[in-house]
């Protein structure tokens, strides 16, 4: 079993497994000096089996490396507001510190927006990676892979904040609020799923771009192996 791991571990190319090194030690530093302790198991726990699952789940849906970093880039920015609990990241404070000016104030923000920035990323980062595993592994071509993508993004986007919603009636009053990161505010879940939906659609329209604006429904073309 050992052995196993190891020969799946070394078959990863040498970028990807730098980034999953890198993010455990990101979760690592996440939980120095931990603010919310009570809280950190439920917000990174699921991060951490996810990240040492990794191996395996590449080997078994092979990905490019940028998609990968994608994954990777929004895992960090989740981890990194996962300290915090998403409500309470002090980006006003540091913002004060550097400039004297803190940014709720510029943009007119009445609650915490990191939480926000990252249902953003969700649609923005991982809109590629699913659309590769799409044509991959659905034999899609690159319209309608990215056409899946964007559905799948809005689609993860619902269960999750059902999840929340879940968590909330079964959770205690306040205990609630602080996991799911509503602040009040009673239209939290369709923001954050427009923010997810906003940020595929960008996503979408920057690889559509990148490929030339194939049609929807373009016979598609043989994948070599991931990069």
């Amino acid at each position: 079993m050992i052995s196993g791991a190891v020969a799946t571990w070394k078959a990863l190319p040498v970028a990807q497994r730098r980034m999953i090194a890198a993010l455990l030690v990101a979760i690592g530093l996440a939980n120095v000096a931990q603010p919310f302790p009570d809280f950190a198991p439920l917000q990174h726990g699921p991060t951490l089996l996810l990240t040492f699952a990794t191996p395996w789940l590449l080997r078994c849906w092979p990905l490019s490396t940028g998609s990968v970093g994608c994954i990777w880039l929004f895992l960090l920015l989740h981890t990194f507001g996962a300290r915090w609990i998403y409500s309470y990241v002090p980006y006003d404070d540091w913002a004060r510190m550097l400039s004297g000016h803190d940014i709720s104030s510029l943009l007119g923000l009445q609650r915490n927006a990191y939480d926000r920035l990252v249902h953003f990323a969700f649609g923005a980062l991982l809109t590629a990676p699913v659309a590769e595993i799409a044509r991959r592994k659905g034999g899609l071509c690159h319209g309608w892979s990215l056409a899946f993508a964007f559905a799948a993004i809005g689609l993860g986007s619902a269960l999750y904040e059902i999840f929340e919603w879940l968590l909330t009636v079964i959770a205690a009053g306040e205990t609630a609020d602080y996991y799911n990161g509503q602040q009040g505010d009673v239209w939290d879940p369709q923001k954050d799923m427009a923010a997810a939906q906003i940020g595929s659609a960008l996503a979408l329209i920057a690889l559509l771009r990148r490929r030339g604006g194939d049609p929807i429904g373009e016979t598609p073309s043989p994948e070599g192996p991931a990069q």
